[in-house]
C-alpha cells in the first residue's frame, strides 16, 4: 500500500460523524464529524464533555513517544510496539514516525486493521493456524512486495497445518520459533531439542521461511532479574546454534526478538551481547505499553524505574468521573466503572479534585471497588468531596484502557483538546 493511500485513510477518520457510539463527547457535538470538532479546539472541562472521560495527555504522549525511541536507538535495537495496546493505527503511524520497525500484533483481526491504514511490517507474536486468517496473509503478501510479516510457530502440528493452508502460495510466510519462557508459562516450545524439530519442519515447508528466534520474557515464573537474564540467555544462545546449524541460509537478516514492558532492560543488555552472526541481526524489542504508560503496574516495574538515569516515562491517561451520590461521611461514589477503567491488575486511583475550575490533589479519597458503571470510594475524616466534584483517575495496566474508549480526546495541559483518538477493537 502507498504512502498517499495510507495517510488518506487516516485522514478519513476525522470525517467521521460524532454520535452516540462515542462515550464522554459533548452531547451538542453530534453530527459534527470529528475534524470539525477537533478544530474548534474545545476544552475538556468547560465545553460541554460529558464524564466519565477518558483524557490522552498531549505533551505526555509526545515525551513517551520520543523517549522509547532514543531509548531503542540508544541500545542498537530495532522495535516494533505492541499494538494490541492500543489498537489506534494514528499512534501506530506516530510510533513509526518515531522510528518503529513495525508493529507488533497478536490476532488475525489485528493485522487487518493494521493493513487497512498501510502499515507495512507486522511481527504477529502468536502462533497463527486459521486457514482462512493465512490465506489471506498469503495474498497480502503476494499483492504488496514490500509488506513485511513475521509470525510465531511452536510446534510441529502447527507447521503442517499453516503448509496445509499454504499451500500453492507464491511468497513464503517468514516465521520464527517461540521459546517458552519457562514450564507452565504460556506459548511456546519448551526445549531446545523441540526447536530445532519445529525448525526442521519449517525446512521442509516451502511455503514456511524461517528467519529466526523469540519469546516474551514477561511469562518468565517468578520473574527477576536474574531469571529474565538467563532465560533470555538461552533465546540469543537458540539463535546462535540455529545460525551454526546453517538454519538461517538464504535469509537477509535473523531476526531475534523479545520485550514486553516489564523487562526491556534485560532485553538489551542481554541482546547487546548476540555474537556476530552469518547474517545480520534484528534485534526486535516489542514493548507496547509506553506509549501511554500507566499509574499502576507499569509505574512500579518499568525498567526506567531501576535505571533512572535512562529517563522516565510519564503517565498519559487520565479518566475524569464525577461524584453522584455522597451516602456517608465515609463513602462516596463516581459515575465510572468497569465499562470505563482497567481493572485486570490494579484498580484506578484517586489522584485530583475539580469543583469551580481548580484542581486539587484528591487527598482522603482512595478507590475501593468498582462496579459495572460506578466507582466506591471511600473517604477520610475532613475530606473535602462533594456531590458534583469531578475526580481524575490514574488507571493501571493501558492494555485493557485503550479498548474501553473507540474515541478518546488528546489533551493539552490547560484542557484544551486537540486531536480524537479513534481505536478498532
Amino acid at each position: 500500500m502507498g504512502a498517499d493511500t495510507a495517510a488518506a485513510r487516516l485522514t478519513a477518520l476525522a470525517a467521521d460523524c460524532v454520535d452516540h457510539r462515542f462515550k464522554g463527547l459533548p452531547p451538542d457535538a453530534r453530527g459534527l464529524t470529528v475534524g470539525e470538532l477537533t478544530a474548534q479546539r474545545r476544552n475538556l472541562f468547560t465545553d460541554g464533555f460529558t464524564t466519565p472521560v477518558l483524557a490522552l495527555s498531549a505533551e505526555r504522549l509526545t515525551h513517551n513517544l520520543a523517549l522509547m525511541e532514543s531509548y531503542a536507538a540508544r541500545h542498537g535495537l530495532a522495535f516494533a510496539p505492541h499494538g494490541k495496546t492500543s489498537m489506534a493505527p494514528q499512534l501506530f503511524h506516530r510510533q513509526i514516525e518515531h522510528g518503529a520497525w513495525g508493529i507488533t500484533l497478536a490476532v488475525p483481526h489485528q493485522v487487518w486493521v493494521a493493513r487497512e491504514f498501510g502499515v507495512q511490517r507486522v511481527f504477529l507474536a502468536n502462533e497463527l493456524v486459521d486457514a482462512a486468517a493465512l490465506r489471506r496473509i498469503a495474498a497480502e503478501l503476494t499483492a504488496d512486495p514490500d509488506f513485511r510479516f513475521v509470525c510465531y510457530v511452536d510446534s510441529v502440528r502447527g507447521v503442517e497445518l499453516m503448509a496445509a493452508a499454504l499451500h500453492g502460495s507464491a511468497r513464503p510466510v517468514d516465521v520464527v520459533v517461540e521459546l517458552a519462557a519457562g514450564e507452565g508459562a504460556r506459548t511456546g516450545v519448551r526445549t531446545e531439542a523441540e526447536c530445532a524439530a519445529v525448525a526442521d519442519a519449517v525446512a521442509a515447508t516451502p511455503t514456511l521461511r524461517l528467519v529466526g528466534v523469540a519469546g516474551y520474557e514477561g511469562e518468565v515464573p517468578e520473574a527477576d532479574p536474574a531469571r529474565v537474564h538467563a532465560w533470555l540467555g538461552r533465546l540469543t544462545a537458540l539463535a546462535v546454534d540455529f545460525d551454526k546449524a546453517g538454519r538461517f541460509a538464504g535469509v537477509e537478516e535473523v531476526v531475534v526478538s523479545a520485550g514486553g514492558s516489564a523487562w526491556f532492560d534485560a532485553v538489551a543488555d542481554v541482546f547487546a551481547e548476540i555474537p556476530e552472526l552469518s547474517r545480520p541481526v534484528l534485534k526486535l524489542l516489542r514493548s507496547g505499553a509506553y506509549v501511554s504508560h500507566d499509574d499502576g503496574h507499569y509505574r512500579r516495574l518499568t525498567p526506567f524505574a531501576r535505571v533512572p538515569e535512562e529517563g522516565a516515562l510519564h503517565p498519559a491517561f487520565r479518566l475524569w468521573s464525577q461524584v453522584v451520590s455522597r451516602p456517608s461521611p465515609e463513602q462516596a461514589f463516581v459515575n465510572a466503572g468497569k465499562r470505563d477503567a482497567a481493572y485486570d491488575l490494579d484498580l484506578p486511583e484517586a489522584q485530583v479534585i475539580r469543583r469551580d475550575g481548580r484542581e486539587r490533589p484528591a487527598e482522603g479519597v482512595a478507590v475501593t471497588g468498582l462496579s459495572d458503571q460506578h466507582g466506591w470510594l471511600t473517604t477520610s475524616a475532613g475530606a473535602d468531596l462533594e456531590v458534583g466534584d469531578w475526580v481524575g483517575l490514574g488507571l493501571s495496566h493501558p492494555c485493557t484502557s485503550f479498548d474501553k474508549w473507540q474515541l478518546i480526546p488528546v489533551v493539552e495541559a490547560d484542557g484544551t483538546v486537540v486531536d480524537y483518538v479513534r481505536t478498532f477493537f
